[in-house]
């Protein structure tokens, strides 16, 4: 771990302070070690991963590009994912978002640049009230304009009926429930053409299992023909290995964008 310099004891005692009005007030404690106070303390913020690597699943779906992460899918970056997605602690917005931004520069796109957030089953969306993974694309690209990238959000996808949760299924059951499950919005891609010709796509998710979700986000994007640069994912599981060396495509070639043919 990199060394840090030393906070001042003023600083110390204002951050102890302020910890301890938020108790008080309103019982808040930090999702990775409990401690009473902000719902990210500063040492547990402190400690987050700050550098993205390749985060291939295994087995990883054919044809899928590229996936970034900036964590494992455990410990406290766990804790801040789950409390975000199902508790709508939305003050973890901020610190996840940047971690996103992270994995999502580490793509390599090509700018001009599109954030394209999986879209949640609408069931789900009904449930929470709050779509969280459009939340942490949207403060990805806020961190990386003010960081001087041309980068935009674009929700082009929209899921199908018939997907069933997720949680449980294994690689090929994933796979299957979600093939064929998105569609692009035909409205929204006809205007991105004609501001963005030659746009790359970012996939954006919160977390990358077995890679099933992103390869379909892959396949009802570039099915209307675009370009996915890469994935990007705040956090992956472990199940990870470098995947054989494939001939890629020029990056100076991509194809304009096109309006294709989707759904309204």
């Amino acid at each position: 771990m990199p060394d840090r310099p030393l906070e001042s004891p003023r600083a110390s005692l204002a951050d102890a302070l302020a910890d301890a009005l938020t108790d008080l007030l309103l019982g808040g404690r930090c999702v990775g070690c409990a401690r009473p106070g902000r719902v990210l303390c500063r040492a547990c913020a402190a400690d987050l991963p700050q550098h993205p690597f390749p985060a291939w699943p295994s087995p990883a779906p054919p044809g899928l590009v590229t996936p970034w992460a900036v964590a494992a899918y455990d410990g406290v970056v766990r804790a801040m994912l789950l409390a975000h997605k199902e508790h709508r602690i939305v003050a973890l917005r901020r610190p996840l978002g940047a971690l996103l931004a992270r994995a999502a520069a580490a793509t390599g796109a090509r700018e001009p640049v599109l954030l394209v957030p999986v879209p949640s089953r609408r069931a789900s969306l009904r449930q929470r009230g709050y779509d969280p993974t459009h939340a942490l694309t949207a403060r990805a690209a806020v961190l990386l304009r003010a960081a001087g990238r041309d980068v935009e959000v674009a929700r082009l996808l929209d899921p199908r009926p018939g997907v069933v949760d997720q949680a449980g299924l294994g690689a090929e059951e994933r796979a299957a429930n979600l093939a064929g499950s998105m569609c692009c919005r035909t409205a929204v891609l006809r205007r991105l053409a004609a501001r963005h010709p030659r746009a790359s796509l970012v996939v954006c998710d919160d977390v990358l299992t077995t890679g099933a979700t992103a390869r379909e986000a892959q396949r009802a994007l570039e099915a209307v023909g675009l370009h996915v640069a890469g994935v990007a994912t705040v956090a992956a599981t472990r199940r990870r290995f470098p995947p054989a060396p494939v001939a890629r495509r020029d990056r100076h070639s991509d194809p304009p964008l096109s309006s294709g043919t989707g759904t309204d």
